[in-house]
């Protein structure tokens, strides 16, 4: 019997040791071996205009939330320099490269360079031509320019017309324009509105939509409405009009829902613009760059977009149209406070708030 305890007590010990060695290794490679924190790198074209500052900051907030990190790099609007941040990012060892692209067909040579490094590209926002991309995520930007060329008319079904674009460089530009031609082919067909004048703003430049305006009325052009393509432009133009004397009189509409626009749409001078939930776009961003980073099947919301030469998996999401009367979207959204907005207008001006002015 005494024999037999003493087996089993050996027994158990032994059992007992090898418990606490296996668990000793285990913990030393789960030191060893730390979860690995996947790293995005984000190359923007642009921090000038309010909007893409959002951009970046939704979607840093984002991934610390998703506990990976996120390398940030702004071009200024110079491909050059954006292919040389690009190139600094690919040696940080990222896991995926988030790029809004300062030139859409140029910026072909981002993707093969990624792609080289074995790293996964997500086209932001703009659509990058000719590339294997992995994703494309945007707005639906086709509906922005038919959005705002829909309320144009619905205001100004005839009369003379001028149109501002965006960057050449840039493909949401044309995507707008063809949301605008989509809606004024018939009514330009059956001699209800002319476009009098339509150019390019080069890197998106201000002061560019500000000269066409200025030259337009200083050869005693004459017209009734400006789709600008975004509210900087828009704030050129009625810079323009205001120095003669006919901000307010001549229709403006821009798009993004900068501070500034809804200003001037409260104020009068700026007729409508187009609000894009960017805190959605850059969270869902965000959400499928880890997943890519991950390797994990993504799931996309959009049939695939052709970039001319590959389709692409898309997400997308849908803009929406303000003005005086729906501003309130933007506030409940808590994109901008009413106390910005109407800042320039009385208290008597601002929307009343449960039966109280």
């Amino acid at each position: 019997m005494k024999i037999k305890v003493k087996r089993n007590t050996i027994l158990l010990v032994l059992l007992t040791f090898l418990i606490v060695l296996n668990g000793c290794n285990w913990l030393k490679k789960t030191d060893s071996e730390p979860e690995k924190t996947y790293k995005i790198g984000f190359a923007m074209a642009t921090l000038r205009e309010e909007r893409w500052r959002r951009d970046r900051d939704y979607f840093s907030e984002r991934i610390k939330e998703l506990h990976a990190e996120v390398l940030f790099q702004n071009a200024n609007n110079d491909h050059d320099q954006q292919m040389r941040q690009v190139e600094y990012l690919l040696s940080q060892k990222i896991d995926v490269l988030v790029l809004v692209p300062q030139n859409l067909e140029a910026a072909a040579y981002a993707v093969q360079m990624a792609k080289k490094a074995g790293v996964k590209v997500i086209s932001y926002d703009r659509l990058i031509r000719n590339s294997n991309l992995d994703l494309y995520i945007s707005f639906d930007n086709i509906k922005v320019g038919e959005y705002m060329a829909e309320y144009m008319v619905g205001q100004l079904p005839r009369g003379h017309y001028v149109i501002i674009n965006g960057a050449p460089t840039d493909n949401n530009c044309y995507m707008f324009n063809q949301g605008y031609k989509n809606v004024f082919n018939n009514y330009i067909k059956n001699n209800k509105i002319e476009i009098v004048f339509e150019g390019w703003a080069e890197d998106w430049r201000p002061e560019q939509a500000y000269q066409y305006i200025q030259t337009l009325l200083a050869q005693g052009k004459t017209f009734d409405a400006v789709i600008a393509a975004n509210d900087a432009l828009a704030s050129a133009v009625i810079e323009a009009l205001s120095e003669w004397r006919l901000a307010g009189k001549v229709l403006v509409a821009g798009h993004d829902a900068d501070l500034s626009g809804c200003q001037r749409i409260v104020e009068g001078t700026q007729l409508l613009t187009i609000y894009k939930p960017i805190r959605q776009l850059a969270y869902r961003a965000a959400d499928l760059a880890l997943a890519l980073a991950q390797g994990k099947e993504i799931k996309t919301n959009y049939e695939p977009i052709f970039n001319g030469k590959h389709f692409i998996p898309s997400e997308i999401i849908n803009p929406i149209p303000i003005d005086k009367n729906n501003i309130d979207i933007i506030i409940k959204d808590n994109f901008h406070r009413t106390e910005d907005i109407y800042l320039n207008l009385p208290k008597d001006k601002w929307p009343k708030e449960n039966g109280k002015s």
